[in-house]
């Protein structure tokens, strides 16, 4: 989507950073509060539990959302709490739930009781209501019941009696308390003091106030209210019955209290004045037990409730979240739609800044330099500005506050991007950072955002955001981004090591980070790749004078003070210690105290550490250290954090907890059991700020404030036994193991048995509806497996389910899935898990860049075919996993291939990986072992750096226009130069990125393209031949030191460097010394010889020598005394290279590699490596004793120095291997006919690696019907066909050949060989008798056999001489491909996209449509009634045989590599196989046209023939591809052939456009087509046999 729509919907100010008002996070909560009374509901509220709730709860998650119910009554004892905070406490959730909820918030369920009319927090009474001076304004606070009453909450056995007295004691003097109060009251308001809304306050009951806060704004459409009524008529007539008392309210006598029943007769009659459309309306009788369930009437009645209660939730719901509801949110509003991840992204880290620095005092001499150094570099490059500083001294709020003082500084047009790393799970991986980072900046500049296929590969989003910093810069646009806590990233794409940040920034913008002082090595990785000191900023600890104004700010905010004896101890303490931090947790303290709290309980902590271990025992004091310990613990446990609803029901599963809860009374209900929700609301209303909410998969969960909280609740609540314990509680709740009335068993002290009991906790399905899955558990759940140890769930659930890995693949993307098997890998360190770790990594490239379009196909394609060599090694999770995709290709409900062997590079083998990031091929490679360095240049002009320990993009550097001969890296890893075809000499910084200087090659006569270059560091001068003269500079000032021009007609194009001398060496073999400071030269030496032709030549510094490489084979020894002939080759010499220590040297001649011991050169015999090809490079590596080498052939071979013996053989380069680097055990090949780079492993688990593949490159290839063998040429030896056994992974005795082969063959039926060669024989092999041969020599004088074809039926039984022959012109171009039909007719098709029907019966040719490009292949049908004829354009077209017409024409279009170059029918006809240059395979409907599948094989296919199911091919990269084909009867109309393909098709038909599934392009009609008769004449060109 274009850039503008982004800005639309989100708007500018947010993209641009400066909206920081009216923003909320979107939420995907419904979050209802449940009202009641506390004892005449509970079977309403019973029922509701466990009838309603599950149902709507699997409702909310069908549409992505979370379903949680707040109901503070359930569970709980009585409805008194000690302190008094219970009414607080539910009117804090109803306003909770109306913030989060994008569906309905409140429930009210009243009956005939008004229930408990508390005194509220505030008295008279000097005994109970204290006044506290530090309320602003002052407040007479009511006292904990405890205060008098010590024993009213105690539950010891031997305190029952005084707990039963408190407890009368306090019923008495609240009594007395209420009425005190309320008389105060009446006076007031008849003193007109009070209104009566004031008076009334005192008379109000909680579930009143809690109906008049849940309808708050009430109004007639509302979506956010259900209400309930229930009456009882008869209950007045037992008005002195206290067995009703729990249904109504009464005195302390047992009678009715009427005041009581008048108020509640008044909230009745406003509710129905309100909303009486909406109240739901109940009457029954008691029974005498009161509600039975038993009773039919009753049950009745519940059932009633519920089905009442469920259908109006969903109504509203849907109401709530349909596209026009505010609820859902869309523009700008909240978020929604394609741009509602960005929005909530960006909200989070402004809400989240805005909270950081709403009390921030000091630090404006920080604040001041921070802002002076950005201004001062405004205008010029500079780097990354850096706040660094111990743990919580302050660095996030100062950067929230120099956020927030930029954004006025800069203007309401510039970007301020601000994130605070690791607070949300966008914020926490680099990808991720840089992704969000990258659309927010184009979004707000105007530029385009990056495309999936960038911002899936982490090399190309990184280049995309250095190169968005530069143009912003370019557009003037002023732009600051400031990341906060880079300690805080995951090491995943190995983001400490920080090579993702630019080390030079653009003028106008500018990149502020902060991370610890201490820790991960960030802050010496940013020392080290920016060296002005004056770009670091210490943050300090803050004076006393800073600290007095934070405390005043600070109680000012929060509307209290503090004595000033209170204060002193507060500033005291800070003296000590200056971390904000910890003034922060003194301060949450601070604020509890009131005016009479005792000095001697003013307890703080001296540190951070201290100050976060006494917040801890304050709420393990108060909450009990079992429910403490386990919140706390699950919050940091898990991987994201937890929901609210997750919380509870992982609570509610946690035996320790609900023993410890339960110790003394029952729960509600014996059926099941679960945490109160009360007990949770006072522990969530206690920890206050220190949770913090962020989103992850769309859910908000909690997280702890900060990370020494994070690091205390490890070290206190998680050893390694309660650490376990907390993975393996999660991990059944995500697993959904006490689920869906599953009961868990659970001993309650209180009952002295084992109850089983259901937990009523949410399901866990995989998906919760088509589309929505339950991307919490694909996050959660293989994280506490991991960590619980839980191995057999792991591998049953996870890892060996294709089921999970496809819904987490295509939900959550496959570095996800990596991730996971990452982890799991580590820790179990398990080979399996291992090779399907690897399988994902394989995959990715190809995922990634289908982004958003992936079939789920593709997926099961891809697991298999790479896998299933390893079913029978590993069959309890590979075997596993490869049935499970049988299984599902089974049940495919669209055109399916299915296939029945490996045929994709297969993981755990010798290939580590591949690099990619050019266009054109290899052309220049330079290695820093020192620093891991890799640098590579292309035909592109573009040079890359390498990170070959992390395996990550250092630098992308352009600047070149032509391709890059040459690159270089100096100065120990920190400069590289670069030389290319545009004429240019250019010296890049390595560690910032930028170009230094560039400087023309051809000097004063223009630029020219340098064919050698050397490089003397000591010396710094670079020495470097372009035409016909020599030009030296100065390395640093790229100053000419001195240019020599050769004289008129003579060339040079090798030069070396000796010690004082540089040499040019001629055509002529003229070898010229010249003085390395000034040019002069100094002496000449002739190699002239008989037929001299130099190629090569190789200077050896430690020796101070050159060696020289001939056309004529021969190796010489020069230097400034002379020359000398070390050893005469087989072949002309090609390359030279030497070991890094310069003890080897290398020389290649034709297909073989000479090794020579560089200290005696002249005395010892080299050794001699064959090769099957010519070989292009060799490298050996010092500290290994083996020789690596490259061939044309494109495989890769390891030889041992001590053994002359080959060690191995990589295959899979797919092209001829140019370049060979080898750093620490890894290979990386290269070539200039290819755009990646492969690395390969030499130490690596030889029992893995994949013998399904025969020599790739082969130049001819012909598999058998069944698949089971291959016939092949070698490279380099095509006078013997090579025979591949595929299902074994071995090859068998080769047939060798009188002479070179042009063309194979194959009669399956008949089990016979044909092959063509050079001489114009064709020789026959029947395949039973090897060793026999039928040999059909050349009549007159036919040339090299180019092309045959065999006729489908195969039912001949001999071969007697030519029966026919086909007459061609002389200026007729060459045949490409033929094809034989039934009757003896003959289709040929010429290189030039001439097609020919000859008809030799009628002894006529017609000629069909001329294709633009060459024709590639001709396949007839097995009946002889249709052909295809392919070409290289990519056009096909399909014809009807007799009588000859088009039926189709079939075009189809790549992103890449196009044209046809094989293709068979079915063995029924109905379908055609293809094998293109696009590296697919595809299926076509012979009866429409249409395309039916398309599968991308990684190689083009070079051969395809029909099985008795299926297709049997070979690709170039050496595989056999056996696949079954299965196509149902209907294909659903939404079925598209293309999703995994980025491509275009269109089917043109005679006469009238055939209906295409997926077009692309607009269908045209094409004029019927033309035929001509031609008499034919005699010629000896084609015979048919």
């Amino acid at each position: 989507m274009p850039a503008m729509s982004m800005s639309e919907a989100l708007g500018l100010e947010l993209l641009r950073g400066h909206r920081t008002e009216g923003l909320e996070l979107r939420s995907n909560v419904v979050r209802v509060f449940i009202s009641s009374t506390f004892s005449d509901m509970s079977r309403e509220r019973d029922v509701l539990l466990e009838k309603a709730y599950p149902e709507l709860q699997s409702f909310c998650q069908s549409m992505g959302l979370v379903f949680e119910v707040v109901d503070m009554r359930w569970g709980v004892r009585d409805a008194i709490a000690v302190d008094h905070m219970t009414t607080e406490l539910c009117l804090q959730e109803i306003q909770s739930c109306k913030r989060m909820s994008v569906g309905p918030t409140f429930t009210a369920l009243l009956g005939n009781r008004y229930a408990d009319r508390g005194p509220g927090g505030r008295g008279l009474l000097a005994k109970w209501f204290w006044k506290d001076e530090n309320s602003t304004p002052c407040a007479y606070v009511l006292q904990p019941i405890t205060t008098h009453l010590p024993n009213y909450d105690s539950t010891q056995a031997e305190s029952y009696e005084q707990h039963e007295e408190d407890v009368f004691a306090w019923h008495i003097a609240q009594e007395r308390i209420l009425r005190l109060l309320r008389t105060g009251a009446l006076q007031a308001e008849k003193d007109g003091i009070f209104t009566a809304e004031q008076k009334h306050k005192f008379f109000k009951s909680v579930t009143e106030w809690e109906i008049e806060q849940g309808l708050q704004g009430f109004q007639k459409d509302d979506p956010y209210s259900v209400l309930f009524v229930r009456n009882l008529p008869s209950l007045h007539k037992n008005q002195s019955h206290r067995s009703f008392a729990q249904f109504m309210d009464v005195t302390a006598d047992g009678l009715i209290d009427k005041e009581a029943q008048e108020l509640l007769t008044k909230l009745k009659a406003q509710i129905n004045a309100l909303c009486s459309d909406f109240v739901n309306l109940h009457s029954l009788e008691l029974s005498r037990i009161g509600i039975d369930p038993g009773c039919k009437e009753h049950a009745k009645y519940l059932l009633s409730l519920c089905e009442q209660f469920v259908t109006q939730m969903k109504e509203k719901i849907s109401k709530a979240v349909g596209p026009s509801s505010p609820a859902k949110g869309s523009g700008g509003g909240r978020g929604g739609g394609e741009w509602g991840w960005l929005w909530q992204e960006v909200t989070h880290h402004l809400l989240l800044s805005c909270s950081k620095c709403a009390v921030f005092c000091g630090r404006e001499g920080l604040l001041g330099k921070l802002c002076l150094a950005m201004w001062e570099t405004t205008n010029t490059y500079h780097g990354p500005l850096v706040v660094y500083g111990p743990s919580g001294i302050g660095k996030t709020a100062l950067m929230c506050k120099l956020a927030q003082e930029m954004r006025a500084v800069l203007g309401p047009k510039s970007v301020v991007v601000q994130r605070l790393l690791g607070t949300s799970p966008l914020s926490s991986e680099i990808d991720s950072v840089l992704r969000s980072i990258c659309f927010q900046v184009c979004g707000a500049v105007g530029l385009p955002p990056p495309a999936a296929q960038t911002t899936n590969s982490h090399e190309n989003l990184v280049r995309f955001f250095h190169g968005l910093l530069n143009q912003v810069a370019e557009q003037r646009d002023s732009l600051l981004i400031i990341l906060d806590s880079l300690d805080q990233l995951s090491e995943a794409n190995h983001a400490h090591k920080l090579h993702w940040l630019p080390k030079e920034i653009p003028p106008n913008v500018q990149i502020v980070v902060s991370t610890l002082d201490s820790g991960p090595p960030i802050l010496e990785a940013l020392r080290g790749m920016i060296p002005a000191a004056e770009n670091f900023f210490p943050v300090e600890q803050l004076g006393a004078d800073h600290g007095g104004e934070i405390v005043d700010a600070y109680m000012a905010a929060v509307g209290r003070r503090l004595t000033p004896v209170q204060r002193d101890v507060v500033l005291q303490g800070f003296k000590h210690c200056g971390h904000p931090l910890l003034l922060k947790l003194t301060l949450d303290t601070a604020r509890r105290w009131a005016s009479y709290t005792p000095v001697s309980e003013l307890q703080l902590g001296s540190t951070t550490q201290e100050a976060v271990s006494l917040l801890f025992q304050h709420l393990e004091k108060k909450h009990g250290r079992h429910l403490i310990g386990a919140a706390l613990g699950y919050i940091v446990s898990s991987r994201d954090g937890l929901s609210e609803a997750e919380l509870r029901d992982v609570l509610s599963l946690d035996d320790e907890v609900l023993g410890d809860i339960y110790q003394y009374w029952l729960p509600p209900t014996l059926t099941f059991i679960r945490l109160p929700p009360l007990l949770w609301s006072r522990v969530r209303h206690d920890l206050g700020e220190y949770l913090v909410e962020r989103q992850a998969g769309g859910v908000t969960v909690l997280g702890l404030y900060h990370r020494q909280f994070i690091e205390m609740v490890r070290e206190r609540y998680l050893s390694a036994e309660s650490k376990v314990k907390s993975h393996t509680v999660l991990s059944e709740y995500f697993l959904g193991l006490w689920s869906q009335d599953n009961p868990k068993p659970i001993f309650l002290p209180a009952l002295r048995t084992n109850l089983n009991a259901d937990r009523k906790v949410s399901s866990q399905p995989l998906w919760f509806a088509q589309g929505v899955a339950n991307t919490r558990k694909l996050r959660e759940l293989p994280y506490h497996l991991v960590h619980a140890g839980k191995w057999d769930e792991l591998r049953q659930e996870v890892i060996g389910s294709t089921y999970w890995l496809c819904c987490k693949t295509l939900t959550c993307g496959v570095a996800s899935v990596i991730e996971d098997l990452s982890l799991s890998a580590e820790v179990s360190g398990c080979a399996e898990i291992r090779l399907i770790r690897d399988t994902f990594l394989l995959m990715k490239p190809t995922l990634d860049f289908i982004d958003g379009r992936i079939d789920i196909c593709l997926f099961y394609t891809e697991i298999f075919a790479r896998l299933h060599t390893f079913a029978g090694m590993y069959p309890s999770l590979i075997g596993s996993l490869c049935a499970q995709c049988q299984d599902w290709f089974t049940t495919c409900i669209n055109p399916v291939l299915v296939p029945s062997c490996s045929f994709f590079q297969s993981p755990g083998g010798a290939l580590k990986t591949t690099l990619t990031g050019f266009q054109k091929g290899i052309t220049a490679v330079d290695l820093c072992a020192k620093k891991g360095l890799l640098v590579v240049g292309s035909e592109d002009g573009k040079v890359i750096a390498w990170n070959l320990d992390e395996l990550e993009v250092v630098h992308n550097f352009t600047g070149h226009t032509a391709g890059v001969l040459w690159v270089k890296v100096i100065g120990a890893g920190a400069r590289c130069l670069s030389a290319a075809r545009d004429g240019t000499l250019r010296l890049w910084s390595l560690q910032s990125g930028r170009q230094l200087y560039s400087v023309s090659t051809g000097g004063p006569q223009g630029a020219q393209p340098p064919s050698q270059i050397h490089v003397i560091e000591e010396r710094s001068a670079i020495y470097c031949i372009a035409g016909a003269q020599i030009l030296a500079w100065d390395l640093e000032t790229s100053e000419l030191l001195f240019q020599v021009v050769f004289p008129e007609g003579s060339m040079s194009s090798l030069l070396g460097v000796l010690n004082g001398a540089v040499a040019s060496l001629t055509d002529k073999g003229l070898l010229t010394f010249y003085d390395w400071s000034a040019g002069v030269e100094k002496k000449d030496i002739s190699l002239t010889m008989e037929n001299l032709t130099p190629t090569c030549m190789l200077t050896l510094r430690r020796l101070d020598k050159l060696i020289i490489g001939s056309k004529e084979g021969f190796l010489l020894l020069v230097s400034s005394q002379g020359r000398q002939t070390i050893t005469e080759l087989q072949a002309p010499v090609s390359f030279l290279t030497a070991s890094t220590d310069e003890k080897a040297l290398c020389a290649g001649f034709g297909n073989q590699v000479a090794v020579f011991q560089v200290q005696d050169l002249m005395q010892t015999v080299p050794q001699v490596f064959q090769h099957e090809d010519t070989v292009l490079t060799a490298v050996a590596p010092c500290h290994r004793r083996v020789l690596i080498s490259g061939c044309e052939d494109q495989t890769i071979r390891v030889w041992c120095l001590f053994s002359g013996n080959l060690l191995d053989t990589f295959w899979g380069m797919g092209a001829p291997v140019t370049s060979l680097v080898v750093y620490e055990g890894t290979v990386i090949s290269m070539s200039s006919s290819a755009y990646y780079l492969k690395l390969w492993q030499l130490d690596y688990n030889h029992k893995h690696k994949s013998d399904d593949c025969f020599p790739g490159s082969s130049p001819l290839v012909i598999p058998s019907q069944s698949g089971d063998q291959a016939y092949f040429l070698k490279h380099g030896n095509r006078k013997e066909i090579a025979i591949w056994d595929s299902r074994k992974g071995t090859s068998r005795e080769p047939i060798e050949v009188s002479a070179v082969v042009t063309c194979l063959g194959l009669a399956p039926k008949k089990r016979l060989l044909f092959c063509g060669v050079k001489t114009g024989t064709i020789l026959i092999y029947p395949l039973a008798l090897a060793p026999e041969t039928l040999c059909l020599p050349p009549p007159e004088t036919l040339p090299s056999v180019r092309c045959f074809a065999i006729v489908i039926r195969d039912d001949f039984p001999c071969v007697e001489g030519p029966r026919e022959k086909l007459p061609l012109s002389l200026l007729h171009s060459p045949i490409s491909c033929m094809g034989l039909l039934r009757d003896g007719g003959v289709l040929h098709g010429t290189s030039s996209g001439e097609v020919t029907l000859h008809n030799f019966q009628s002894a006529t040719a017609e000629s069909m449509d001329r294709h633009s490009s060459e024709i590639t292949c001709i396949a007839v049908s097995h009946r002889g009634t249709h052909a295809l004829i392919g070409s290289r354009d990519s056009i096909q077209r399909l014809w009807r045989l007799s009588p000859l017409e088009e039926c189709y024409a079939m075009e189809y279009k790549g992103f890449f590599f196009e044209g046809i170059l094989c293709a068979t029918f079915s063995k029924n006809d109905q379908y055609i196989y293809t094998g293109s240059q696009d590296r697919t395979i595809k299926v076509w409907d012979v009866s429409s046209g249409h395309l039916l599948v398309v599968q991308y094989v990684y190689a083009s296919v070079t051969n395809i023939i029909a099985s008795s199911d299926g297709l049997v091919a070979v690709s170039q990269l050496g595989h056999v591809i056996r696949e079954k084909f299965r196509c149902p009867t209907h294909v659903s109309p939404n079925y598209d052939p293309l999703q995994n393909i980025r491509g275009q098709y269109r089917v043109i038909s005679k006469g009238k456009l055939s209906e295409n599934p997926a077009p692309t392009e607009e269908e045209e009609e094409i004029k019927p087509v033309r035929r001509r008769g031609i008499r034919m004449k005699s010629s000896n060109a084609c015979l048919l046999l």
